[in-house]
């Protein structure tokens, strides 16, 4: 290890202070695309003027930070400085300033062996106009840039021209993939957003992945009476299929495990009224697992299940297909480094899926070998003022992380150059 040593509270300083800078009483107001947003980049740039680094916005908006090593073979640390409205004060953050001290450290020992990149990666989280992981997606290549055209906010304006203030042109963003090019690993933490690891009682967390989803419209058809003339047995209640798969749906999670979860996020009825038997149910389906095969045994025991409630109720059901991405794992010798760390650090490493998609999801989709951390959330809160974790944890998770560089800087060294 180096004589030089991050300095985690540092980094939680830094944290409260750009809190203070880009909230208020509600909570972060860093949502991208927005003069907020722009102040805490200028913030951030301020902050990297300090180093000897090269900074530079690419053609989607992502923020990068280089330092130049020996070899252009570099190591990325990404993560986000938007946030949803009224958010957190370290969704997004604590991965920027986490990465912004490793940075720091290494900078401060000589020239690195290999490069070391930073990345602010922009609108994770798509707040302002429901398109999520824009910067990482535009690098990865999965960004079709005419998805984006039609994209308006709640004031009417148009993400193309949001786009355009802040210095980005719609039909170029898929320029930004060539900053991957010379991408060796990929390393992201960040809070984990959920109940898991306090629950065990764990500080940090080794990330195997992130979730495949299947999204559904499930629509019930039955037929419409009169609530207080039709007897029990003469109904053909469409709620009541809606109903039972609703309830199935944990026991098929059960069946399939794995860490697979089921969701039925809304149900709409039709008359709607209390008088009435439902006629039609549209009911949401969300089903998420880290496994593909995992994620189809989901699909295909939910849709079993529908066909026998709607033989039962005498009622009609059909599937319409809303949304699915493939599940993203991680790299199996880059957890391996990551548990290392973790066990080094907090004295035991637990291993669990993220539900959540993450920019790292996207890299990973592109080939570059990536792996993530998460550190304990209080309560399982995210996306709320709420948000929290112990500082002795941020501490922890900072060091973890820097320890982390290290090794995947070492493993980058060890592995064969392709262009040899």
């Amino acid at each position: 290890m180096s004589a030089v040593a991050v300095q985690p509270g540092r980094t939680i300083a830094e944290l409260r202070e750009l809190a203070a800078l880009t909230s208020d009483e509600h909570g972060a107001q860093r949502v991208a695309w927005t003069p907020v947003w722009a102040r805490a980049r200028e913030w951030l740039i301020a902050k990297l003027a300090e180093l000897p680094v090269e900074v530079e916005l690419d053609a989607a908006g992502n923020l990068w930070a280089t330092l130049h090593g020996v070899a252009p073979q570099a190591l990325v640390i990404g993560g986000h400085l938007d946030s949803v409205p009224n958010g957190g004060w370290l969704d997004g953050a604590l991965d920027t300033l986490a990465g912004l001290e490793v940075l720091r450290r290494v900078a401060a020992a000589g020239t690195p062996p290999i490069t070391l990149r930073l990345v602010d990666w922009a609108d994770e989280e798509g707040a302002r106009f429901g398109r999520s992981l824009v910067g990482s997606s535009a690098c990865s290549g999965s960004l079709v840039p005419a998805d984006l055209a039609a994209l308006r906010d709640r004031d009417g304006v148009m993400m193309p021209d949001a786009l355009r203030q802040h210095g980005v042109v719609l039909e170029r963003m898929t320029d930004a993939r060539q900053q991957l090019a010379t991408a060796a690993a990929y390393l992201e933490l960040h809070i984990e957003q959920g109940p898991v690891l306090e629950g065990l009682g764990l500080p940090l967390g080794v990330v195997l992945g992130t979730f495949g989803v299947e999204r559904h419209r499930i629509t019930w058809r039955g037929q419409a009476a009169h609530s207080g003339s039709t007897p029990m047995d003469r109904r053909h209640d469409a709620l009541a299929g809606a109903a039972r798969l609703a309830l199935e749906l944990r026991h098929i999670a059960a069946r399939v495990g794995g860490g697979g979860v089921c969701t039925s996020g809304s149900v709409i009825t039709r008359p709607g009224i209390v008088t009435a038997v439902v006629e039609t149910a549209e009911q949401l389906l969300d089903q998420r697992h880290l496994d593909a095969d995992g994620l189809a045994a989901l699909l295909a025991g939910a849709r079993a299940a529908a066909e026998r409630f709607a033989a039962d109720e005498r009622i009609s059901v059909t599937w319409e297909h809303i949304w699915r991405i493939h599940p993203v794992p991680f790299h199996p010798e880059l957890i391996a480094l990551a548990d290392e760390v973790v066990r080094e650090v907090a004295g035991r490493a637990h291993h669990l899926p993220s539900g959540p998609l993450h920019d790292a999801s996207e890299v990973a989709r592109a080939g570059v070998p990536t792996v993530m951390l998460f550190v304990q959330s209080l309560r399982g809160l995210s996306h709320t003022p709420l948000e929290d974790t112990r500082e002795e944890h941020v501490a922890q998770a900072v060091v973890a992380l820097d320890r982390l560089a290290s090794r995947t800087i070492a493993w980058i060294m060890a592995q064969p150059r392709q262009d040899a």
